[in-house]
This record gives C-alpha cells, sequence and structure tokens, in this order.
C-alpha cells in the first residue's frame, strides 16, 4: 500500500468561501464568548463550578431587521418545544436551553460523536425598543425564529415638510 501526502493548493490563503481552514466561524464565536467571560469575570476560572473552555455549545443565529420588527432565527435541531425558554427584559433576548442526549440500546461502542447535548444560553442585544406584548416565536423543523415587532417610538418617522 503506498501512502500519498496531501497537498493544500491555498497554502493557508483564506477566501470567502473557505472560511478559516478547519476552524468554523461558530468556533470563533465561541472563542469571542469565552474571552468576554474572562474579562467581565477575571477570577471566574478559580471558582470550582466554572467549566471549561468551549465545553457545551451554542446553537448558530442570525439577527435580521426592517423598518417594523427585529427577526431573530436560531438553529435548535432535535430539541423540544419544552426545552427552549425564551425571555425578554428591556431590549436583551436571551434562548435558553437544554439538548439532552438520546439513549442508544445497542451492543459495540460509538465509532463517532459530533453531535453537542447539554444546556446551552444565547444573549442578543437588540438594536431598538421592542414592543414585549407583540412578540412571537414559532419553531418548525428544527429552527426557531422569533418576531420582536418594533416600538412605535422606535420606528421611523416620516417627516412632512410644509412649503408656505
Amino acid at each position: 500500500m503506498k501512502l500519498l501526502r496531501r497537498q493544500r493548493s491555498d497554502q493557508g490563503a483564506l477566501t470567502q468561501a473557505q472560511g478559516a481552514g478547519p476552524w468554523r466561524f461558530g468556533d470563533f464565536n465561541r472563542l469571542r464568548n469565552e474571552i468576554e467571560r474572562l474579562f467581565e469575570s477575571p477570577f471566574g476560572l478559580l471558582s470550582p463550578s466554572s467549566t471549561g473552555f468551549f465545553e457545551g455549545w451554542e446553537p448558530t443565529l442570525n439577527v435580521y431587521e426592517d423598518r417594523d420588527k427585529i427577526t431573530v432565527q436560531t438553529e435548535l435541531p432535535g430539541m423540544k418545544k419544552q426545552d427552549i425558554n425564551i425571555s425578554l427584559v428591556g431590549n436583551t433576548l436571551t434562548i435558553s436551553g437544554e439538548r439532552k442526549q438520546e439513549e442508544e440500546k445497542g451492543e459495540g461502542e460509538t465509532y463517532r460523536s459530533e453531535r453537542y447535548f447539554g444546556r446551552f444560553q444565547r444573549v442578543v442585544t437588540l438594536p431598538t425598543q421592542v414592543d414585549a406584548n407583540k412578540v412571537q416565536a414559532n419553531y418548525k423543523d428544527g429552527v426557531l425564529t422569533i418576531t420582536l415587532p418594533k416600538a412605535e417610538e422606535a420606528k421611523p418617522k416620516q417627516i412632512a415638510v410644509n412649503v408656505k
């Protein structure tokens, strides 16, 4: 048997299609969150309840804004409605929950396991005030969509020009 060495054609160059090699955007996001957490509580690593770097998981999310609303979408495949918590305090939206590991009954050992399980929390600071009484959340096909209508005072106003 002959082994061939794998050649990389990009030689370390970053392109939009390739990203940053083996690093995914979510990895950079987790790294940023861990650095922020470290600066918020520098002695947090010394406490017995602290978790290690990169433990757990964070679902990816997108935030969209238009004239009348803000929409937050996050991927939560395989979760149940009762395992997802959403709260809004001021202009801070918190999505949290827990993905439970399925118990597989069978013989043999796990060959490969890449799915994340456990508790998660995503906190989003909204760019403007929203009407908390009109917020809607829908969960379909593993995607949670939260629609947050803007408060009337936060919506842009059209001002008429008077001609004299």
